[in-house]
């Protein structure tokens, strides 16, 4: 741990907007081969001949490109996370009455995605030190009318997957046959499973390329992955009107988009390594501060370090933790946030449609929660700079 008077030489230096935000608003970088890449991908599109089109090299290489990445055999590029969500959900041609199990911490789109296909959420806990699917808490959820478990690869790690799949085919529905395991893993591209990247273990894998997440497609964007032939069949079907074999709509990625994103995908372990090196500076900083548990990776993970998420002690929930991020951000400049709260409390239309769901666990959980801002191009100078701040505000609450 750093020491007091270090500490003080540090805090004393100027301040980066780095680490201003808990969840910074670009998470990668943007050099002048993406710029060129744009460029140079509308120029080719002037021609009247040519346009902007889909079904276009770009698009195709991109997603070759990508499911090469994740080990699978299709990526289906969407416009959105979002979008894939609803497209997973679609794709399980839900009944009324059907349940999906989700984990509360959690944001809003998974939840958003069943109900919007007419399922029923059913709330499930996350194990306290991985902030995954807990299988034990999922298994005990599963009643004859649910359809599928929808792990979300919190905050850049992997969800249990063989202990999902495995509850799936021992819990079948009675006219679906086994459970689908749908993953999220809209914050965690480029994590690693035992011996597969993210992307690969169950049904299907929807990823975000939103400005935030660990690369981007000018913003927005996303992918569906597979090893199901007939499901990305559909999955290419619905972003394009049905492709004249039933409902769909548009929900294809641009030319230019995919064009960048061959290139933010060849950048990408670059990203990851970065914040794989920023997560493992900052567990050594940090190291010897009782009141901080630090992330936690279990040897069959490859983390991304998304984000970096911490706990407070039982006894500085909500009231010290409010307090600590307040402290870090007026004090420090330095931004954490909370992500995330259990939905049911969070997003009100959420625990309107899910009247009587309460999860204890989930809650306490969520009051000692909190990300400290994490981004790739952190320096050594950043991360002190960051632990500093935290020490400080640590040790500023334990005499109060």
């Amino acid at each position: 741990m750093i020491e007091a008077s270090r500490r003080k030489e540090i805090l004393a230096g100027e301040r980066s907007t780095v680490y201003s935000r808990g969840e910074p608003l670009l998470g990668g970088t943007y050099t002048e081969e993406e710029i060129e890449a744009v460029v140079k991908t509308i120029r080719a599109s002037m021609d009247p001949s040519v346009g902007f089109g889909f079904g276009v090299a770009e698009i195709e290489n991109f997603e070759q490109e990508f499911a090469k990445f994740c080990g699978v055999k299709h990526a289906i590029s969407i416009n959105g996370a979002g979008t894939g969500l609803d497209m997973a959900m679609m794709a399980l041609d839900l009944e009324p009455g059907d349940e999906v199990i989700v984990p509360a911490i959690n944001f809003k789109a998974a939840a958003l995605s069943v109900i919007g296909q007419g399922g029923k959420v059913v709330w499930c806990d996350v194990d306290e030190r991985t902030f995954q699917a807990d299988p034990e808490d999922v298994e005990r959820r599963i009643t004859p009318r649910t359809r599928a478990i929808y792990p979300v690869h919190m905050n850049g790690m992997s969800s249990p997957m063989d202990e999902l799949l495995e509850i799936a085919e021992r819990n079948p529905h009675s006219k679906h046959g086994p459970l689908q395991v749908v993953g999220d893993a809209a914050r965690a591209l480029g994590g690693g499973y035992k011996d597969t990247r993210i992307g690969k273990k169950g049904c299907c894998t929807i990823f975000s390329f939103h400005t935030q997440k660990n690369m981007t497609t000018l913003g927005e964007g996303g992918a569906l992955t597979t090893d199901d032939d007939e499901l990305a069949q559909r999955f290419r079907a619905i972003r394009q009107f049905g492709a004249g074999q039933g409902w769909g709509t548009n929900y294809k990625m641009t030319k230019v988009q995919a064009a960048v994103g061959s290139v933010q995908l060849r950048r990408l372990p670059e990203f990851l390594d970065g914040r794989r090196r920023v997560a493992h500076e900052r567990h050594e900083l940090l190291a010897g501060l009782p009141e901080i548990i630090l992330p936690y990776e279990p040897a069959e993970c490859w983390h991304s370090f998304y984000l970096y998420t911490c706990l407070v002690p039982d006894a500085w929930a909500v009231e010290k933790r409010n307090r600590l991020i307040s402290i870090m951000s007026a004090d420090y400049g330095v931004g954490c946030c909370v992500a995330n709260p259990p939905q049911y409390t969070q997003t009100p239309y959420l625990g309107k449609m899910t009247p009587g769901q309460d999860l204890p666990r989930s809650n306490r959980l969520a009051e000692r929660l909190f990300c400290v801002s994490m981004h790739p191009t952190m320096t050594t100078e950043h991360n002190e700079y960051i632990c500093s701040a935290l020490i400080e505000t640590v040790e500023q609450l334990r005499s109060e």
